[in-house]
């Protein structure tokens, strides 16, 4: 009986889906969401997986308030040589080691329950009204706050987020790859005396400031128009002096297809692992990302912060 059980596992863990569910598994119970989040996948397509797998007598569930969880059923003796044989298999799987970290940061956000304490309390500030307080205040506030810095302005457009950080920086460059933008922030920056702002044309993979002259390299919602990411991330790490941070503010990955067309994004997002894979492989250290914004009507878009420093 445990061979019939063995091929017929050994069948159904031919497709690396199936494959890379099984081993997520073994490791650590997991919800259908989560899964989605480590995956990148739809949850119909999981869910399929799940029951071919839970069929087979490789997975049980249990149900916990409104979620289900499954993990790898417990097998009987000799089926640990099969899965020796699988987990030498991933490695032929370029989506598995992506997989392992992926699964990192959930469990990070299950022990992070501050997280959607704070989240709530974001949800409810500015929705009655108190006379004086403001969103606009607070960021006044905090800028204010801030150390005088040199600030590169990453994919900036016309500049408004630069002309605000310029109140408090030492310096602020700001760089975009449209001359009009360029050409229009310049004239506005002018007009109303800001001269600690820089505006420079030049497109986020090559940019056209010295190595280790910033001291915080600030993207927001730039990313996904970057056509490489990752190139994007390397050269804010390179312009970046030791010591100096990153933040980068974008959209959580999304299945708005208009948004290529109505924006011109080239990325759909990116999900809270990906962006902070980004990060390490450029080279930072220190990384932390959350969900920051959910907006209330459709799409529902949601927005990432990722921070993260470059090493002293």
């Amino acid at each position: 009986m445990l061979m019939v059980s063995i091929l017929k596992s050994l069948r159904l863990l031919t497709d690396p889906t199936r494959l890379r569910i099984l081993l997520l598994l073994e490791r650590e119970e997991l919800s259908v969401a989560e899964l989605q989040e480590i995956l990148s996948m739809g949850q119909s397509r999981i869910s399929t997986h799940l029951s071919q797998l839970k069929q087979a007598d490789l997975l049980e569930d249990r149900r916990t308030g409104k979620n289900i969880l499954y993990r790898m059923h417990p097998q009987p003796a000799g089926f640990e040589a099969l899965l020796a044989v699988l987990r030498q298999g991933a490695r032929e799987i370029p989506e598995a080691e992506h997989d392992m970290a992926a699964l990192k940061l959930i469990l990070r956000k299950r022990q992070d329950r501050m997280r959607s304490y704070f989240d709530s309390l974001a949800g409810k500030f500015g929705k009655s009204y108190l006379p004086g307080r403001s969103w606009q205040g607070l960021a006044e506030m905090l800028l204010k706050l801030m150390p005088p810095m040199v600030i590169a302005d990453l994919g900036a457009g016309e500049g408004t987020f630069s002309q605000l950080l310029a109140q408090r920086a030492e310096r602020v460059i700001a760089v975009d790859n449209s001359e009009k933008m360029v050409e229009f922030g310049a004239a506005l920056a002018l007009e109303h005396g800001v001269t600690n702002l820089e505006y420079r044309c030049g497109d986020l993979e090559a940019l056209p400031i010295d190595s280790d002259s910033v001291d915080l390299a600030f993207l927001s919602q730039a990313l996904h128009h970057a056509q490489h990411p990752l190139q994007a991330v390397a050269e804010a790490y390179r312009i970046l002096k030791a010591g100096g941070r990153i933040a980068i503010l974008d959209l959580r990955k999304h299945q708005f297809e208009e948004a290529r067309e109505l924006y011109a994004d080239l990325w759909l997002g990116f999900a809270e692992v990906e962006l902070e894979s980004f990060l390490r492989k450029a080279g930072f250290q220190n990384v932390r990302s959350a969900v920051v914004h959910k907006e209330a009507e459709s799409p529902h878009l949601e927005t990432l912060l990722a921070v993260a420093d470059k090493p002293a």
